[in-house]
């Protein structure tokens, strides 16, 4: 019978439909048993296992994967020796027990090994298969084929345990709960059982399915990595502090004082082509991606494009991984903790399209630090600088699920992406002072304003002729006659940093800053990678803690928010010193100065009344609290990061129509007295 029904697009189709009936009635005579098969639509890729009632509805939502012709995975066998290509679907063997998903897993994680298994007979050359992911492959083929018990049929010894290890994650289990109950579950067994008697032992058995991490011990200082050459250490060489803790001496294990997780990135971008799918959309901004101008994803950008054209022989192939690389703190404690913080650093795969490179499900953490690490973070890099160092000159050989093939796969960092504060550790200049501008460097115009640093001379960037150029009282009291500050070149920074010498990284180090280091604190660590001081874009901010603290002086100034308005009494006497803004500065008609509300400041009333509204308005959970008026204190509290962009985000496009219709009526209003003088 033909199968050109799985092409057709139109899934109301009679043909598709009559298809889905064939092929749920192969699949139970085929099944008999089976009240669970594989289900093939495109969303579940004969990864997950559904009752055949379910089967039925995803193929008519979902439609059935194109390449499925050939049904192998629901009983079907193909005769390679025949001459015939028409498939063999007679004495066929049941398939893998429909309760046992971890089969489906075992494939899925070494497709490889499988597709070479499959291949016997076949003329085609056989995938080379690296001898210890072939014996990982056999231990999990084992626990899968054994007995949890002598005569059980439900539970192989490698299904409980990832049964029972998704109950644990799922329901928050710690690991001496889970060590607890394991040992129960064992001792109602029959006593010749097969199921670990802990976590521990649990793990050792799943070591081939999961992506695990490395611990490496970290100086308390922050000054090394007990790593590579230093690995065999037990004192730190700068500070000479000890590796480990004072522990008894009845003690049989050290107790290191620091520890950082490295979470390997290679085994990592290998499980991208696991997947037909994932495979397949990991080339979609070579072949999928529309490129008419329009800024939909980093690929139509003009950082990615001189990439390809520095580096022509990357870009060749577009399997090969563009990563982002981002970091940022956070305290796992809540409230119980107010000072810890924990750091990671996540990579994010950029070959994906936009709707799938930002999820949670393509976010790779790589690095996991235990505290703060401050300027010391090139020190936790150094594991992952070193992967990315060897992934783009030797690459590592993965399994093309598309093509079925193998590759080299290599990958760069095309850049970072942070917050301000995580900006000056990654990028290494630092973010204070007075040339606190990571682009303008020491050519930034700033000065000490109202008790603190603040940075002048925006006008710089506007078009030479610009009106605002010449307006003086509106800004600093000066007109603007400068051009915009020279962009200095990779090349030409890590020039310049070779030239200059820094103290060793660690807190108890001395890090004066000469003034010929301006304001350089360390040589980045990522200007190890070859190809990082061509780049044309090394370093992001983020734009949404960009957003929250401009939110956050905005309506602070308007509501006149104490601590959080900038028209302070300081701010008023600068004004007055610089001889601007007449109508700001402070009132001096008593004996006292008094700070009288600005024009662009809400009276008492109104902000009572606004923020009565609201308050009274039913925003989305988390997005705004109540406004507090204690002691006459009026502020709203609770206000996300993401609630600040959404809300600049609504006041920018309304701004901008509102701007539109302005300037529309005045193009109609001009071509009206064109048309007017004209006539006379």
């Amino acid at each position: 019978m033909s199968r050109r029904w799985i092409q057709n697009p139109n899934r109301c189709a009679d043909e598709y439909l009559d298809g889905i009936e064939d092929f749920i009635e192969f699949a139970r005579r085929h099944n008999p048993s089976a009240t669970r098969i594989r289900c093939p639509c495109r969303r579940c890729n004969n990864t997950f296992w559904e009752t055949i009632e379910n089967v039925g509805f995803h193929l008519v939502r979902n439609g059935m994967i194109e390449t499925y012709s050939i049904w192998n995975l629901h009983g079907e066998q193909v005769d390679h020796a025949s001459s015939s290509n028409a498939p063999r679907v007679d004495n066929v063997e049941p398939i893998v027990d429909p309760n046992d998903q971890v089969m489906g897993i075992i494939h899925d994680a070494f497709p490889f090994v499988s597709t070479n298994i499959n291949q016997e007979g076949e003329d085609d050359v056989p995938t080379p298969i690296d001898s210890a992911e072939f014996e990982q492959y056999e231990k999990l083929l084992k626990n899968a084929n054994q007995e949890l018990y002598p005569g059980c049929e439900s539970f192989s010894v490698l299904t409980a345990i990832v049964e029972l290890m998704h109950e644990k994650i799922k329901y928050r289990m710690s690991n001496l709960c889970f060590d607890y109950f394991l040992g129960v579950f064992k001792r109602m067994l029959p006593t010749d059982n097969c199921l670990p008697k802990d976590h521990k032992h649990a793990q050792k058995v799943l070591h081939g399915l999961g992506l695990g991490y490395e611990k490496i011990h970290a100086c308390k200082n922050n000054c090394m990595l007990f790593y590579k050459e230093h690995e065999t250490l037990d004192t730190c060489p700068i500070c000479n502090e000890s590796r480990f803790k004072m522990t008894s001496q009845n003690r049989t294990t050290k107790i290191p004082q620091k520890v950082m997780r490295y979470l390997p990135l290679k085994p990592r971008l290998q499980r991208l082509y696991m997947s037909t799918h994932t495979a397949t959309d990991m080339r979609w901004h070579k072949e999928k991606r529309v490129d008419d101008d329009v800024m939909r994803h980093p690929a139509d950008g003009e950082a990615w494009k001189e990439f390809d054209r520095t580096f022509p022989e990357f870009a060749a192939d577009p399997r090969n991984v563009r990563l982002g690389l981002a970091t940022d703190g956070f305290n796992p404690y809540g409230v119980l903790n107010q000072h810890h913080s924990t750091w990671q650093i996540f990579a994010f795969p950029y070959n994906l399209p936009p709707w799938k490179c930002m999820k949670k499900e393509y976010m790779m953490m790589t690095v996991l630090i235990t505290e703060d690490p401050g300027k010391s973070i090139d020190v936790y890099l150094r594991p992952l600088v070193d992967e990315l160092k060897d992934l783009w000159t030797n690459g590592v050989r993965t399994f093309d699920k598309s093509t079925g093939r193998m590759f080299t796969l290599t990958a760069a960092v095309m850049w970072t992406v942070n917050d301000f504060p995580a900006y000056a550790m990654v990028s290494g200049w630092s973010t204070k002072g007075y040339m606190a501008c990571p682009v303008c460097k020491e050519d930034v115009t700033s000065g000490w304003h109202a008790g603190k640093v603040c940075y002048l001379g925006h006008r710089r960037w506007l078009p030479w002729d610009h009106e605002w150029r010449e307006k003086d009282k509106e800004f600093d009291g000066n007109t603007e006659r400068r051009l915009r500050p020279r962009e200095r070149s990779g090349d030409e920074i890590l020039e310049q940093l070779n030239l200059l010498d820094f103290a060793p990284f660690g807190k108890t180090v001395s890090r004066t800053r000469p003034s010929t280091h301006l304001n350089w604190t360390h040589k980045p660590v990522f200007f190890e990678l070859p190809y990082w001081s061509k780049l044309k874009l090394r370093h992001n901010l983020d734009v949404m803690h960009v957003e929250k603290n401009v939110f956050d002086t905005l309506v602070g100034t308007i509501l006149d928010i104490e601590g959080k308005t900038k028209d302070t009494i300081k701010a008023r006497l600068d004004l007055e010193k610089m001889g601007i803004r007449r109508g700001l500065w402070m009132n001096r008609d008593s004996d006292k100065a008094r700070r009288d509300l600005a024009f662009f400041s809400m009276k008492p009333n109104d902000k009572k009344e606004f923020l009565k509204f609201v308050s009274s308005v039913k925003f989305p959970d988390g997005f705004l609290h109540k406004y507090d008026a204690r002691d006459g204190l009026l502020a709203i509290r609770g206000i996300a990061c993401w609630s600040c962009q959404l809300s600049l985000d609504v006041s920018n496009r309304k701004a901008s129509r509102r701007a539109e219709k302005k300037c529309t009526q005045q193009g109609e209003a001009r071509r009206i007295n064109c048309r007017g003088l004209g006539s006379i």
